[in-house]
């Protein structure tokens, strides 16, 4: 957890960077302070996943944070989902219905 959260970090600070912006800007645009921007741009398990969100939707981001647990991203919950369907669909026949039409 702490190595992805680094990575995160990183990244938010190279997105950052790429763009231009300062540490002031972008921790404005998220409504938090500069040094809690140092935290998440360090990778801080003690930050919240909010302020999180807040960084990425100031960099222009978020939309990726929406795909993080996407089941199309996730093959062990698709084959668990998978191995919980019937094997065999069968169709309940109502009292009125009868074979003969």
């Amino acid at each position: 957890m702490r190595r992805a959260l680094r990575k995160l970090g990183a990244d938010i600070h190279d997105a950052r960077r790429r763009r231009r912006l300062p540490m002031a800007v972008v921790a404005e645009r998220a409504f938090t302070s500069r040094s809690t921007l140092q935290r998440v741009e360090a990778g801080d398990t003690n930050v919240s996943i909010g302020i999180y969100a807040g960084v990425l939707q100031a960099l222009g981001l978020l939309d990726g944070l929406s795909n993080v647990a996407d089941i199309s991203n996730d093959p062990v919950g698709q084959a668990l989902a998978n191995a919980d369907l019937p094997k065999h669909v069968h169709l309940k026949r109502s009292a009125g219905n009868s074979r003969d039409g």
